[in-house]
């Protein structure tokens, strides 16, 4: 694995930048002040920092309810061929999701590299939003729409999340008329919030149980709405947070950045999400590559005291170098620094001990463990319960 330009900025680093190819959200108005630190993703500014302090806004997370601007990026497809367009596309078999259900998706290139990962939102017959990472994803889906009766475009939505263990007690003061009844794991559902037009879905980035709002309308009145949440939340404590106590907890519960954490270098396979690929799909961009490739995994967890420093070190083993943290940070309820290990070369990690070498030269020990670093059931955003906060 090439190891980065030595020129390129630290995850500490913060410059002036001009907002005139970057796009803000409607919401941000309602929080920023001097102390916030935005990043760019997706083409779009979010809340790396507003001056809490981290782990105490981790522990509220994992406790009550906290809210979060993010720049995840919907793209809309329909037409008399969506779903055929789609699963010509994705790597999952689409053919299944229900209208009113969701489902992770990752789209492959012809030699089974990850191009995209995200979340498909099934809205309704024939409706369907493709809830994108980070990374050009519009240009692909352009390039490969050729011969399909489908129409993609950007609904312009800007989105936010609920998560928490309180989160679906607050989110029934939130919607106009109240939650939708059911609203299971990964359920999608039409609704109005403060009279504007939303999408609701059961997912999030956190591992928590929570939800995702999504305008309809490119110019919603963002302060309104912004303003309607927080006080409808209020009662059960929710508070408004960034990504620093959000980064600490995608990492815990295994969720993968595209672009960080894996690239267009990499398969599903090697990224560790193989049981992502329908294997017996054969109509998918990218699926003879994937039948033909290494199955193992290359990306594991890797746990160290929690004295280390948190970094894109080195990974060392048995005197050599065989990989790279892509992110890392401590973990106040395991009490040790975590990470996300790329091994140069796919191979059963699980359980080796290495080294984690930081640019200056010190060493950490450490372990590689499966990913997540724990419910690896998913009893939490599910609601079922899990290892008590």
């Amino acid at each position: 694995m090439s190891e980065p330009p030595s020129n390129y900025a630290s995850v500490d680093d913060t410059f002036r930048v001009s907002a005139k190819r970057f796009a803000r959200s409607p919401w941000l108005p309602s929080y920023i002040t001097s102390e916030t630190v935005l990043g760019v993703y997706s083409g779009r500014f979010f809340p790396l920092s507003i001056g809490e302090n981290p782990v105490e806004a981790y522990w509220h997370l994992r406790r009550r309810v906290t809210l979060f601007d993010v720049p995840e990026h919907p793209i809309e497809v329909t037409g008399p061929d969506a779903l055929p367009f789609l699963n010509r596309l994705f790597c999952r078999d689409l053919s299944r999701l229900r209208a009113g259900r969701a489902t992770y998706a990752i789209a492959c290139n012809h030699a089974g590299g990850i191009v995209m990962d995200g979340v498909v939102l099934h809205v309704s017959p024939g409706l369907y939003w493709y809830v994108l990472a980070d990374g050009e994803f519009m240009t692909w889906l352009e390039a490969n729409r050729a011969g399909y009766d489908v129409k993609v475009r950007d609904p312009g939505s800007w989105v936010l999340q609920v998560q928490g263990p309180r989160a679906l007690e607050a989110l029934e003061p939130m919607l106009d008329g109240g939650a939708p009844a059911p609203f299971k794991y990964f359920s999608v559902h039409e609704c109005e919030v403060a009279g504007e037009p939303f999408i609701v879905s059961r997912t999030g980035w956190t591992g928590e149980l929570g939800f995702e709002l999504y305008s309809r309308r490119p110019d919603v009145d963002g302060e309104r709405v912004f303003r309607h949440l927080v006080q409808a939340g209020s009662v059960h404590g929710m508070r408004v947070s960034a990504l620093e106590c959000m980064g600490i907890r995608r990492i815990e519960a295994g969720i993968r950045d595209n672009g960080t954490d894996m690239d267009v270098t990499m398969t599903p396979f090697a990224a560790g999400l193989g049981r992502f690929v329908d294997l017996e799909k054969t109509v998918h961009i990218g699926a003879e590559a994937l039948r033909a490739t290494d199955r193992r995994s290359a990306f594991f967890g890797v746990q160290s005291g929690p004295g280390t420093a948190p970094g894109r070190h080195r990974v060392r083993h048995e005197g050599r170098e065989v990989g790279r943290l892509t992110a890392a940070a401590r973990s106040p309820f395991l009490q040790s620094t975590i990470g996300y290990v790329r091994f140069d070369s796919p191979g059963e990690w699980e359980g080796e001990q290495v080294s984690l070498e930081a640019a200056d030269g010190t060493r950490y020990p450490a372990r590689v463990v499966a990913l997540p670093f724990y419910d690896a059931e998913k009893r939490i955003p599910r609601g079922l319960g899990g290892p008590p906060p």
